[in-house]
């Protein structure tokens, strides 16, 4: 079942990541030696939580349908390894093709999501209290891994740049990487603990919220836990840290994703989520027309959106590069002014409406319709 809340935040999140990524890529928003940390104009470091946050729920509401047809819970694990290897691999192969093979293990979001589909195929079989606990052990042990690790020795100019050793490997996926188990793993498993009580789902996590309690009630409980995020992350971010060299750090960062940063965006994707479901799934409520039908397009498109346009703007660069000067990265942030990469990136994003329209008429599934084909 589709909820047009979930296409709506999701088609949301998809033209963020392609907004921020033209434009850092392109233009490097700051110029030479970009600081990824430093949002500004760009509304960076937002899609990114949002789109883990409604993969758990996804695969909440997914796998209870699977349930409600009489799939069993072991068909359904094993559906959700292989999804999850599929994505694992797909990130791996993406890493190489498109940011070449030294970049093999950055750990991008695709395999972070592919790991994170097999901790939440764990999370079915656990006491459901457990996955909300190894969410916030998530956080918690998460800045504690990266002093062990030496994080700062892992990023140089804004980029992550690991030796190609099994421990640097091992631990880009831990902790140090861009998008690592700690604390990422927050989010698709909030997602996955709070969907029962917004989407009236019945997966195991059902119990946490009692049947006693209204579905608005606990819509309510959800929207009260992301306001309370809300308030203690912005409150962190008003707090100085001070490091082990007495410079003051900035607790508001995506790289790495500090406490504050976490909370924040948890407590975003949380009301957000509650707030839309509220308006759009609602009988009655659901607004008709277009541009609902352009978020759904973008929705069920979005993991070939997200391949689509790196291929379309990473792929020149490198071509240019090494047809220049025989360096790929040559033209690297350095090829447009932002106000021209923002231009592409929305021309992009309006383009995929009819070009995934037409591709759909015609039996196109895109990388979507691949990884069901193979895994379900």
């Amino acid at each position: 079942m589709r909820f047009p809340s979930i296409d709506l935040l999701r088609a949301v999140a998809i033209a963020l990541m392609v907004t921020v990524h033209f434009v850092e890529n392109l233009s490097g928003a700051w110029g030479e030696g970009v600081d990824f940390n430093r949002v500004g104009w760009l509304p960076a470091g937002f899609a990114a939580p949002l789109f883990t946050f409604l993969s758990g729920v996804s695969y909440a509401i997914w796998s209870d349908g699977l349930s409600r047809r009489g799939v069993s819970d072991g068909e359904i694990s094993k559906r959700t390894v292989r999804r999850g290897l599929f994505l694992f691999g797909l990130g791996i192969t993406f890493n190489v093709l498109v940011w070449l093979p030294e970049e093999t293990f950055n750990w991008d979001i695709l395999t972070f999501i592919g790991s994170s589909l097999l901790v939440l195929a764990a999370c079915r079989t656990i006491p459901p209290a457990i996955g909300p606990l190894l969410a916030l052990l998530a956080v918690a042990i998460a800045p504690v891994l990266r002093a062990l690790a030496g994080y700062a020795d892992f990023w140089r100019l804004g980029s992550y740049e690991p030796d190609l050793t099994l421990a640097d490997v091992w631990l880009g996926f831990l902790c140090t990487g861009y998008f690592p188990l700690f604390p990422w793993l927050v989010f698709p498993i909030a997602g996955y603990a709070v969907a029962p009580a917004i989407f009236s789902t019945g997966h195991g996590g059902a119990s946490l919220w009692p049947a006693a309690i209204s579905a608005s009630r606990r819509c309510g409980l959800v929207f009260g836990m992301g306001a309370c995020l809300l308030v203690g992350g912005g409150l962190l971010i008003l707090l100085p840290l001070p490091g082990p060299d007495g410079v003051v750090r900035r607790p508001w960062t995506m790289f790495p994703p500090t406490t504050a940063y976490v909370a924040v965006t948890l407590g975003l994707a949380l009301t957000a989520v509650t707030l839309i479901h509220r308006w759009l799934d609602s009988p009655g409520q659901r607004p008709i027309g277009w541009p609902l039908a352009a978020a759904g397009l973008l929705s069920r498109y979005s993991l070939s959106i997200y391949l689509l346009h790196h291929a379309l703007h990473i792929w020149p660069l490198w071509i240019a590069g090494t047809w220049q000067g025989g360096e790929p990265t040559a033209f690297w942030q350095r090829c447009l002014p932002p106000a021209a990469s923002l231009g592409l990136a929305v021309v992009f994003v309006i383009a995929c409406v009819p070009l995934f329209a037409g591709l759909e008429r015609r039996g196109y599934r895109g990388i979507e319709g691949l990884m069901r084909w193979l895994c379900d």
